[in-house]
């Protein structure tokens, strides 16, 4: 492994032996070779490779005497400032954690600071517009002193000389003899304010942890700002890619006439013809969360649906030879570029003509970028150092002497080092409240603000529009509802409410979902709102991500919550860390939906019964809601959808398919668990605030406490009756929310009868029911407690499901046993 001490030393040693150059040409130039750079263009790629490189030192640095926290180096991967300035300081970034080039060189290009080209040197994108030889200059004398080059061909009177024979910027020097030296400006050295220290200034402040890092603010080190259009990501191994699909999706929806919504929060200012680049490496490359989003992409394009795309692969030859570029070369729909990223020259050149190729055809592609492992991850060949062929680059095409460039260097490294002392004296987060600030704001009371103008709105303005999409007779006029009819209508009132909003997943708009709950609203809104996708759920998961983030209000369905298990990293380490990373300066407001839990008659077996919860329920700062009866699921769902708006909640919506169709409670044809559809005007007065559990009294309700949720809720009802037959006053708990779990009502109710029973029809190890006792705990409850709860184990097929799972005849005989107490 090459250390740090030994690239910087062979660096400086190469640089230094360079020598000056043959000719010296004006930075203003364009290269000799009618290359797609200028001489200032092509230092400041340097300039963004070098303070990359030694951001890398100076995390070693810092760590050695443990002030530094994170020390994953861009070491070889530096090429990838030349795919920064072929893109536009707008282009929305997601970026692996080796793209320090890539940033500093955006952060110059933001700040004005990245040279635009002459208006005489041809355009580097457009596979039909190669880059042609610019007329060369004259002859300079090889005796010419450094900084100067005499003009063997000038006249006596050096004021006949035309300014254009001249190099951009030169001068000419008469001495007393009469002899004139064309001079062209020395090297100009970096500033100590420019814009590449204030990206490294960036960078460093997050290596240390500072509370003023302009991403996560010391929450973690990333390479993210808004004002940047970089979006924050920690991930190395592809879990951002899904999420870029779905933005470059919504980003061509938007263009195409699509809405964002009209939250709190305005939609991320993204230009209409924006591409979307997101970078990984060629470890990444054969991620599954990767596979699935080159996979996602080529299938939308081979279905006529356009994502705006740059996927940007850095493959530093880790993998077998050749395996990364067959395996980019064949994904269909995906056009394949391809550069040798330590050669800046053609890397912009080729990833200029590639973001033009997605530019204008609103179309997918790949740039395999060849790099080198350096420093900690390899052994690379450091004659292929990045640094090092610019270098070569600049000296060769006569803008600069190795000497130069190492004092360059060296000035560049003491500005950073100046920084880091400078950072170190910087505040660290120190209390919980800062922290957990941006994780996820709850404000109830704009939440229910934004539910009573959703009322005010349907039964005002919208009163027509409302009429037209329910076919003239809205749901409150069509009789008791069940649990999946509530959540249809109140998916519908909901896309009409906010235009942005778009329910999508398998089979969701072809067939109304696995169990119908979406049916018809195609019909209603529109294929743009309500479409398909592929059968695979870290695509949709990815696809709400990115239509979060360019404003959408995306409904994703899950078809079975044993399916959403493989695709958790999207919710946890995605969704619920965007806020927690960029400081709320960017969220991916997001409600996804899933049918769920178990049926006792055992349907389907394992793959339609899952009954685990406890992934959902520890990602900090997600909403996880399971309505049991029609009237709470159409206010809780508006409940979500509003909170999404708002804070930029994520929620999961958790829907118990075995209550989707159920209508009686007690005995057949009651139709006691149906209920009518509120009418828009008592939407305010019934609204369910997130967190917030319903009570049922049976009997005195003084005796037993049965805290529960989902299917237990109809269980417990059951088993309450039975007691209620025997004497016993219970009253039954609805949690409702399982996070944030309803602690002052789990608190009250326990404490109202001494005697509480947990009905948890999740696993007993792990299960929602030992979130409830610790909460109990945890605030000095002091009375009796009991738990019934469903074994650990996975749900078996047909009859054998009632062995595992809680019945309202286990829930009655738990009871029993408490009271004997």
């Amino acid at each position: 492994m090459t250390t740090p001490h030994d690239l910087d030393d062979r660096l400086r040693a190469e640089l230094a032996a360079l020598g000056a150059p043959d000719q010296r040409r004006d930075l203003g130039e364009p290269l000799p070779d009618g290359g797609p750079l200028t001489g200032a263009q092509a230092l400041a790629l340097f300039d963004a490779q070098v303070t990359s490189r030694l951001l890398d030192l100076a995390g070693r640095w810092l760590s050695g005497f443990g002030e530094g926290y994170f020390t994953v180096e861009s070491a070889g991967h530096e090429g990838d400032a030349a795919v920064a300035a072929a893109l536009r300081p707008t282009d929305p970034a997601l970026l692996h954690a080796r793209s320090g080039a890539f940033y500093c060189l955006r952060a110059a290009q933001a700040a004005g600071a990245f040279p635009a080209a002459p208006a005489d040197l041809p355009p580097a994108t457009g596979a039909d517009a190669p880059p042609t030889t610019p007329e060369p200059g004259r002859s300079w004398s090889e005796s010419a002193p450094p900084g100067a080059v005499s003009h063997q061909d000038l006249d006596a009177d050096p004021g006949e000389t035309e300014a254009a024979s001249l190099p951009v910027g030169a001068g000419i020097v008469v001495d007393a003899d009469g002899d004139a030296t064309v001079v062209v400006p020395d090297l100009p050295q970096p500033a100590p304010d420019d814009a590449f220290a204030a990206a490294a200034r960036d960078v460093l402040r997050g290596i240390v942890a500072s509370a003023e890092e302009p991403a996560a603010g010391g929450r973690a080190k990333v390479f993210g700002r808004a004002d940047l259009a970089v979006v924050p990501t920690t991930s190395t191994a592809g879990s951002h890619l899904p999420r870029a699909v779905g933005l470059g999706l919504a980003l061509e929806r938007l263009r195409r006439g699509a809405r964002p919504t009209d939250g709190e929060a305005d939609a991320a200012p993204w230009p209409a013809d924006a591409v979307v680049v997101c970078s990984f490496d060629d470890a990444a490359a054969d991620h599954a969360t990767a596979t699935a989003a080159l996979n996602t992409t080529g299938w939308y394009d081979h279905t006529g649906l356009r994502i705006p795309v740059l996927f940007l692969c850095a493959d530093s030859g880790a993998s077998a030879e050749g395996w990364v570029a067959a395996t980019l070369r064949s994904r269909p729909g995906i056009r394949y570029f391809a550069a040798d990223g330590t050669d800046v020259a053609a890397t912009y050149r080729i990833a200029a003509e590639a973001a033009d190729w997605v530019r204008r055809q609103r179309r997918p592609a790949v740039l395999h970028l060849s790099t080198v492992r350096l420093m900690e991850h390899g052994d690379g060949d450091a004659a292929r150092d990045p640094l090092l062929a610019t270098a070569r680059l600049l000296v060769t095409s006569g803008y600069a002497g190795g000497e130069e460039l190492l004092a360059r260097y060296d000035e560049r490294g003491w500005q950073l080092r100046r920084a880091a002392e400078e950072v170190l004296d910087e505040p660290k987060l120190a209390s919980p409240v800062e922290i957990v600030r941006e994780l996820a704001p709850r404000r109830p009371v704009r939440v229910s603000r934004a539910v009573a103008e959703a009322a005010a709105h349907a039964a005002g303005p919208g009163t027509g529009a409302r009429a037209e999409a329910f076919g003239g007779k809205p749901p409150e006029l069509t009789g008791p509802l069940t649990l999946a009819q509530s959540i249809n209508a109140a998916l519908a009132d909901g896309m009409l409410d906010h235009p942005g909003t778009a329910v999508f997943g398998h089979e969701v708009a072809a067939r109304g979902g696995v169990y119908g709950v979406t049916e018809g609203l195609r019909d209603r809104f529109g294929a743009a709102r309500v479409f398909d996708t592929l059968p695979d759920e870290t695509s949709i998961l990815g696809l709400g991500l990115g239509a979060g983030l360019a404003g959408l209000l995306p409904v994703p369905e899950i078809r079975h919550l044993t399916l959403l298990h493989g695709a958790e990293d999207q919710l946890r380490g995605e969704a619920a860390t965007m806020r927690f990373l960029s400081r709320g300066a960017f969220r991916n407001p997001m409600v996804v939906r899933v049918p769920g839990l178990a049926s006792p008659d055992g349907l389907g077996g394992h793959d339609r019964n899952d009954d685990s919860l406890g992934a959902l329920r520890d990602v900090p700062g997600l909403v996880v809601a399971v309505p049991a009866r029609p009237d709470d699921a159409a206010p809780m769902l508006r409940t979500c959808l509003a909170a999404a708006r708002v804070d930029g909640s994520v929620c999961v919506f958790v829907e118990p398919i075995a209550l989707y169709h159920v209508r009686d409670l007690y005995t057949d044809g009651d139709d006691e668990w149906t209920a009518e559809y509120a009418e828009p005007g008592t939407w305010a007065d019934r609204h369910v605030p997130i967190g917030r559990a319903r009570v049922y009294g049976i009997g005195s309700a003084e005796d037993l406490t049965i805290i529960t949720f989902g299917n237990g809720v109809r269980m417990s009802l059951r088993a309450a009756a039975t007691l209620a037959g025997e004497g016993v006053g219970s009253r039954v708990v609805d949690l409702r929310w399982l996070a944030p779990l309803p602690v002052a009502d789990i608190i009250r109710e326990a404490s109202a009868t001494g005697r509480v029973l947990v009905v948890d029809e999740t696993r007993r190890t792990g299960g929602v029911g030992e979130g409830v006792l610790s909460a109990l705990v945890d605030t000095g409850y002091v009375g009796a407690a009991r738990r019934v709860a469903a074994l650990d184990s996975f749900v078996p097929l047909g009859p054998a499901a009632r062995q595992v799972l809680v019945s309202a005849e286990a829930i009655t005989q738990g009871a029993r046993t408490l009271l004997a107490r």
